[in-house]
């Protein structure tokens, strides 16, 4: 026997809500389900289209360039793209294999090229990266080889320079036959390669790049640890304010931001300098005597004090935006239970501020590991950090190669510290307000 349908049903099935079967439908009669899923994709890609400027920015403007940084660190085709066949003679005799005729040929007929093409500088500059004073040795042999080099070969060659002959300098020609080397990175932490191809230490008066690092990571330490003790009272004074006297306090904090970086560094210079205002006003009071004025700038010290004004705000904002929420009612409350001030600060109220204490610290401590303005003007030779190496190697060496794998590292060490800091602390407990 038939069922007989319900009323209300077959109203809902006109107005396309279930069909006979008790499927739900749309009112122009699709599948709900298909109906959704087809609004959701439509959602989505309404969604994507919208970010997609973004990401395209994000793409062209942060991860290529990065990209690119990495493989200059990795590649450098200098030698072998111009010495093609000295390259193949490397690439065809193991390491170890004394220069034979056919070296000396392959070098002959590369250098005549490249002195031809005008190119034998690029080689020469791609040698001297790992043999420094080579460079004049390569311009010079191809002034030499512009209308060809006779045979004997070797003979020839010697005769223009006895340096020719040097099997430190084969070695280092061999490493650089492929255009794709680690030399860079061994450069970047002090080391090198002998004639053997063993990574031996730097000589010492070449090794700098490793006092560099640490000199870098330590100073970027001692000013994240002095904005905190300067920073963490101006927060908690800007959250326990009234509103009135927090914000025009805020502005003061703020004013940092609207004046030029410059124009900050370059007073910084006026007030420490030796003739400058704070020593003048050491002498006015007797603290020191007039011969006896501190040089306070072109130093450590310089750096530390100008990049400490530069970011305390990035310390304290984070801080102000988390002390902010905590209610005073719990330190009120530990405080009537017994708690002595200090053990209600350490136990209660301290504790709430570590998201914003590690958000300030986190980006003071990026910010100073990249900063290169104010160590370049204040610095001295004492205050550089690794960061102005790398503008040294990029506007002056033109050794891009050498800033690829200097700021490789120091983005890893970057990265390595922030993992360390998700599994100590935890990245979810970051606050910036």
């Amino acid at each position: 026997m038939a069922k007989a349908l319900d009323p209300h049903a077959a109203i809902v099935t006109e107005a396309g809500g279930l069909d006979q079967g008790g499927t739900l439908k749309t009112a122009d009669g699709r599948p709900l389900k298909a109906a959704l899923a087809r609004s959701s994709r439509r959602a989505r890609r309404r969604a994507f289209l919208l970010v997609l400027p973004l990401l395209l920015f994000v793409l062209i403007t942060f991860v290529v360039p990065i990209g690119q940084m990495l493989q200059r660190s990795v590649k450098n085709d200098g030698f072998s793209a111009n010495m093609p066949q000295l390259s193949a003679w490397f690439h065809d005799n193991p390491r170890g294999t004394e220069p034979d005729d056919a070296a000396w040929a392959a070098l002959a007929a590369d250098l005549t090229a490249a002195a031809q093409a005008r190119t034998v500088g690029v080689v020469g500059t791609r040698i001297n990266y790992d043999m420094p004073g080579t460079r004049s040795l390569f311009t010079s042999a191809g002034r030499q080889a512009r209308g060809g080099i006779e045979p004997p070969y070797r003979e020839a060659i010697l005769e223009m320079d006895a340096k020719w002959g040097d099997p430190r300098l084969w070695s280092v020609m061999r490493e650089a036959s492929s255009p794709y080397t680690t030399n860079f990175y061994l450069a970047a932490v002090d080391r090198t390669r002998d004639e053997q191809g063993e990574v031996v230490a730097a000589p010492a008066q070449q090794q700098i790049y490793g006092k560099l690092f640490l000199r870098t990571f330590w100073l970027s330490l001692a000013i994240t640890a002095t904005t905190f003790l300067l920073g963490f009272p101006v927060a908690h004074l800007l959250a326990t304010l009234p509103m009135r006297q927090s914000n025009l306090l805020m502005i003061l904090v703020l004013l940092p931001f609207w004046t030029s970086l410059l124009v900050r560094t370059t007073a910084w210079i006026v007030l420490l300098q030796q003739q400058g205002v704070v020593n003048d006003v050491l002498v006015w009071l007797g603290v020191i005597g007039n011969n006896q004025r501190l040089q306070m700038i072109f130093n450590q010290t310089g750096t530390i004090i100008a990049m400490t004004h530069i970011l305390l705000p990035f310390m304290i904002l984070p801080l102000y935006s988390v002390m902010r929420t905590i209610n005073p009612s719990y330190v009120r409350a530990a405080r009537s239970l017994g708690a002595t001030s200090w053990t209600a600060f350490r136990r209660i109220y301290f504790p709430q501020t570590l998201p914003g204490l590690g958000a300030g610290a986190l980006l003071v401590f990026i910010l100073a590991v990249g900063y290169y303005i104010t160590p370049a003007l204040v610095g001295g030779s004492s205050g550089q950090l690794i960061s102005n190496m790398i503008a040294m190697h990029m506007t002056q060496t033109l050794n891009w190669s050498m800033a690829a794998a200097l700021a490789a590292l120091l983005l890893g060490g970057v990265l390595i510290l922030y993992w360390v800091y998700d599994r100590l602390v935890g990245i979810d407990n970051l606050k910036l307000g």
